[in-house]
């Protein structure tokens, strides 16, 4: 009797790590590894101190949906401890990143309107509840900050993170 040997390469998955970092929603090689420098910084580390920014999220009587503020100002290298608060009716979401890459992943979420993130740059909120992101700005630049609920952006809300 003879014994067949399959030999499956194991390491086959760390040779494309884009693969292995892939986070829910996202095509291979277009998530973000947390470990790696991005454009607009890191995760932060919720230990260390930080600046406190409060931001709401919200629709207006006119069907303008926005952040207040829409329009931050860091020094390169702060952290900043993000409140989050959706003070609205629906979900919103605030993704950050560098403008191209939100109004890339926009597309994606046209596609797939229920793609939920579980990135340390973004975060997802029910009417009236909270939350937060610590993030750490380590270039100097323009980044954006979006809803990329299909329509949320559209409808006026995003915003700009100076980091100077």
């Amino acid at each position: 009797m003879r014994t067949a040997v399959i030999a499956v390469p194991v390491i086959g998955g760390l040779a494309i790590p884009g693969m292995v970092l892939a986070g829910p929603g996202h095509k291979p090689g277009e998530s973000h590894s947390h470990a790696e420098e991005l454009a607009y910084g890191v995760p932060g580390d919720p230990k260390k101190p930080a600046r406190v920014v409060q931001i709401v999220m919200r629709e207006s009587e006119d069907g303008k949906m926005q952040f207040v503020p829409d329009k931050i100002e860091v020094r390169k290298g702060e952290q900043i401890r993000f409140m989050l608060r959706n003070n609205g009716g629906v979900d919103h979401e605030i993704v950050l990143a560098t403008l191209e890459e939100n109004l890339k992943h926009a597309e994606e979420m046209r596609k797939n309107p229920d793609m939920e993130h579980d990135d340390p740059n973004a975060k997802r909120l029910a009417p009236r509840k909270t939350g937060e992101i610590v993030w750490r700005f380590t270039k100097a630049g323009e980044f954006d900050f979006s809803c990329l609920i299909p329509g949320h952006r559209e409808a006026g809300m995003f915003g700009k993170v100076m980091v100077k």
